[in-house]
């Protein structure tokens, strides 16, 4: 765990950004988080990880636990053509991630300069975002802030649109 970890912690140190760490059980979808996230406080998020038609751009788009993804009509408001996940192997070679445990630290990772970042205007207000630190044993808490400074640390094109 800590050879996936350290990077994201050492990353936030660097950067002076407060985080609180927790761990748990492995969840591998949003229910399953959310049974752990519940007492933890803050805006859960979901983190999904996407790819055009032809597979030649990427997508990590972050918007909230709750809020359904509609591809169709994400992939008009991007202006791309047809989006798909991207499979397991796609993954790890961008973000060097397993399904699962897909956050924004992946682009920690040196294959992911070119994944587009898509944030659900809605999570602009809040006060602590809940990901995982590219695990999902564990759960990081920083603030939306935060996420911006990590963000433009990363040289990654990032756009926020309402997704709902």
């Amino acid at each position: 765990m800590e050879q996936l970890t350290r990077p994201v912690f050492e990353a936030l140190d660097a950067l002076a950004i407060k985080y609180e760490h927790y761990e748990h059980p492995a969840v591998f979808n949003s229910e399953d988080a959310e049974v752990h996230w519940r007492p933890i406080g803050g805006t859960p998020v979901k983190n999904l990880f996407l790819r055009n038609k032809k597979g030649d751009r990427h997508y990590l788009v972050i918007l909230g636990i709750d809020t359904r993804a509609d591809l169709k009509q994400l992939v008009k408001i991007i202006g791309d053509d047809r989006f798909s996940f991207g499979s397991a192997e796609r993954l790890m070679n961008t973000l060097g991630l397993t399904p699962g445990s897909v956050s924004p630290f992946g682009l920690l990772h040196e294959g992911s300069r070119d994944v587009q970042v898509i944030i659900d205007e809605d999570l602009r207000g809040a006060e602590r975002l809940l990901f995982h630190p590219n695990i999902n044993t564990a759960t990081v808490t920083i603030s939306f802030a935060d996420l911006e400074r990590f963000l433009a640390t990363r040289g990654n094109r990032v756009r926020y649109i309402r997704i709902a």
